[in-house]
């Protein structure tokens, strides 16, 4: 049996730190910078990492709101989303994860999306 995407990423201190870039490179976007204008870093950050390592198989609890409840009322357009799947990509490569891994993690992203655009 192969080990979980958690632990093919590194576990949590890895993917703290792919949350971490992600962020950084959302707030430097200008095609959706203005989204995070009013946010706190650290909760964003903290909230992200907590979602990936639930989501990649880790024991981490996700204590924030379910995709739909959390993206409702935004308007996320189709270019922000592409926009915010290619940010994470970005930070993908800036930690030099593997193909296969960044397959997956994109899998994960577009299955997320009727449920953060345009809801």
């Amino acid at each position: 049996m192969s080990d979980s995407l958690y632990d093919r990423l590194g576990g949590h201190d890895s993917i703290a730190a792919v949350a971490r870039t992600v962020f950084e490179n959302h707030v430097k976007n200008p095609l959706i910078k203005t989204r995070y204008a009013n946010s706190d870093p650290e909760q964003v950050i903290q909230k992200v990492t907590e979602f990936m390592c639930a989501g990649f198989g880790g024991t981490e609890q996700y204590t924030g709101e379910n995709m739909l409840a959390a993206h409702t009322g935004m308007n996320i357009s189709e270019t922000e989303f592409n926009t915010v799947v290619d940010d994470v990509l970005a930070a993908l490569e800036t930690h030099n994860v593997a193909q296969r891994e960044k397959d997956e993690i994109l899998c994960a992203l577009w299955s997320m999306r009727p449920e953060i655009v345009h809801v």
